[in-house]
This record gives structure tokens, sequence and C-alpha cells, in this order.
């Protein structure tokens, strides 16, 4: 059999395994953690819906031959060593730096289809440590020196939502489509903020194809990460240096989740963070998908990498979002970030918050109304958004 028919054939073959899994376990016991939903062809064809994003993802996103990955493995190596001795591995939170407000920033009013928003620009000021395994290549991605974000604000004081982009998102059409920005703004009275990630949309331009957050190069994944939470801890600064005492929440979707998870376990004066279908171990999830053999050499390097994973994972720091605060809603058929090894150990490590389980997949969010529902009642509910609104405003 060719590799192209193996990969063509792989998302049927995974979804029937899934499908036969969820009978099994909607026949058994089943688990306190995670809701059991009754198997149907509609659950299914999410499963499947989401095998076609992964196929197009690895499509995308080969890994590289082991001769070639043979450097991968030597950062990772690297990287344990210089972590190690800082004591990054032990303590996670050392790892992450304090940044500024952001200086020099620059606002565009932007005029489409009949509405208005504004794009925002700064010098994004990140650098690696001096030494750290991967840092030459990371600061020869110049896209990445600019921040971005997208901005609809209010002329009057209102409530903050930062709202962190997914994989392959970043592209002004689709984050304000996906996080139902208008809705936000327009219905729920919130100023909005979209900041771009590393390594997405046009922090992506001119870039070699191997540049991707998140990839199999681990220690891209771990300057992506750390630049992330860096702009977006400066953007909250800079909320907070132009506007008196703001409230400000936090929402972040798939990766965007990941990040908003450590942003709200960094910050100190956040009103809530909804996590939708999070990343909690990135490193963990990337091996999850590598479909490597355990014979294979990269495997060993990912599996070793599992340290770097830990030391940028939420499960290594403690939420300082109040416990009223937070909330997260998750997929009962996701495939891409695994419910049960993924979502409900952050749930646990998060005090087990209010949670929604759709019956979906990974993208299957943004057509649920329980979910649309959730993250109205949970911005109310922290206090985000003052009024609640009747029930014909929430955006179904």
């Amino acid at each position: 059999m060719s590799p192209s028919l193996h990969d063509v054939i792989r998302p049927f073959t995974k979804t029937g395994s899934y499908y036969a899994r969820s009978w099994r376990d909607y026949l058994g016991a089943g688990s306190p953690q995670l809701p059991i939903a009754r198997p149907s062809l509609a659950l299914a064809a999410q499963a499947l819906r989401d095998e076609v994003v992964l196929l197009g993802l690895r499509a995308r996103r080969p890994l590289s031959q082991p001769r070639a990955f043979a450097h991968i493995h030597d950062e990772v190596v690297a990287a344990l060593e210089f972590y190690g001795a800082l004591g990054c591995l032990r303590d996670p939170g050392g790892f992450f730096a304090t940044p500024s407000s952001l200086s020099a920033v620059e606002i565009a009013p932007v005029h489409r289809g009949g509405r208005f928003y504004a794009r925002m620009r700064w010098p994004s000021d990140y650098t690696p440590r001096v030494g750290e395994p991967g840092a030459d290549r990371w600061r020869s991605y110049g896209a990445v020196g600019n921040g971005y974000a997208l901005l609809l604000r209010h002329r009057d004081e209102r409530p903050w939502l930062v709202c962190v982009h997914g994989t392959e998102m970043g592209r002004a059409a689709l984050d304000l489509a996906l996080f139902r920005a208008w809705y936000l703004h327009d219905e729920l009275g919130l100023n909005v903020v979209l900041p771009v990630l590393p390594l997405h949309g046009p922090r992506a331009t001119g870039l070699p194809k191997s540049a991707v957050f998140p990839g199999e190069n681990v220690l891209d994944d771990v300057h992506a990460t750390a630049q992330a939470v860096w702009d977006i801890r400066g953007l909250l600064a800079w909320i907070r240096q132009e506007h008196p005492a703001p409230t400000i929440g936090i929402y972040g979707l798939s990766l965007g989740g990941f990040i908003a998870a450590l942003v709200a376990s960094l910050d100190d004066d956040l009103r809530c963070a909804v996590l939708g279908v999070p990343v909690a171990d990135l490193v963990d999830l990337l091996s999850r998908h590598s479909g490597l053999d355990r014979e294979d050499p990269r495997r060993r390097t990912i599996l070793l990498a599992g340290a770097l994973g830990r030391m940028i994972s939420p499960l290594s720091l403690e939420p300082r979002v109040p416990p009223a605060g937070r909330f997260i809603y998750a997929g009962l058929a996701d495939q891409v970030v695994h419910p049960r090894e993924q979502v409900t150990r952050l749930w646990e490590h998060w005090g087990r918050p209010d949670i929604e389980w759709y019956r979906g997949g990974h993208t299957g969010f943004f057509q649920s109304r329980p979910v649309n529902r959730f993250v109205t009642d949970a911005l109310v509910r922290s206090g985000l958004v003052p009024d609640r609104p009747e029930a014909g405003q929430i955006a179904g």
C-alpha cells in the first residue's frame, strides 16, 4: 500500500475505531470525569471531520526524515541541560519572564463590510535568553518581531476580553467569526482584542515552511509559547496603562486555550478565563499525533522532550484566576485535543470548574448552541458582563 493511499484511508479507519470505542464506553461503566454520549452517526461524522483536519495538518507539517531530525534531538538534549541548570524544569514559573507594557503601538482604523474595527501593531521585544538552544534560529524569524492584534473598542470605558486564537488562525475574517467577536462587542458591550500568535497570520510572512507553531521543532514550540505569553501579558499591561482599573478576561481556543491558561496562571488580575477545547500539554499532544512506531528514533526524541513540554504546560503552574472565574468547554468526539488525555487533566488541575461537554468534534463548538450559551453565561457570571442579555439576544 502506498503512503498516500494509507493517508487517505487513515481518517476512516481511525473514525471506525473511535465509533467502536464509543459503544464500548457507552455500554460499560463510563467515567466520572468524562460524560459518555450515546454513539451516533452524527458524532462519528464529527470525529471524521477532525481526522481529515489532522490529515491536512500532517500534509502541511510533515515530520523530517530521521537523519534531518537529528538536529532536533541535539537541541532537545541541550535544552534539557540548559533549562535544568536554570532550575526551570524544577520550577516552570521561572521560565516565563515578566514583560513591560507595549511601546510604540500603532492603531489603524479599518472599515470593512459595514463594520469598523482597528488593527494594532507594536514591536515585540521578546528575545530568548543568551545561550538558549534554538535562540539564533528564532531570532532569524523576522516576522515574529512585530506584534499584531485586532481591536473592537467602545468610546466609553468597558470591560475587556482578550481572545486568543488556535492553530491555522490569526486571520482577521476567521478570528472575528470563530470568536463571534461582533456579538461580544455589540451585544455584550465588551472591548474585544484579538492578538495574533507567533508564526501565524502576518507573523508568518516570508518564513520557511518549517517555521510553524506547533510543529516538530520542539525548541521553536518552546520559544513560540514564551513569546505568545510575553506578548499577551504585554498587551494586558498596555490595557491597564491606557485605562483606569479595567476589568479584563481572557478566552482561548485550542492552542489559544493553552496560551490563555498559561497567562491566567501568571497574571494576578484577570476576572475570568474561558478555555475552549484547550490543549494542556503541547508536547504530549504532538507525540500522540506523530504516528511514529515505538522503534522509530524520532519517537525517542519526542519522549525525551516531555520534560520541556511539562515546563511550558499550564499543568505545572497554579491558576491565579479566581475559582468562580474559571470555565472550560470541550467536545466529546474531539479527535484533535483528546478529552481524557488533555481536557480532563486541565479541568482537574484547575479545581474542576464549570465545564460544558458538547456533542461534537474539535471544531464543532462553532455550531453548538450549548457552547454559545455557556460562554455568554460564563462572562455574565464572572462579572465581566454586568447585565445578563435577553434570551433572544444570545447568539445561536
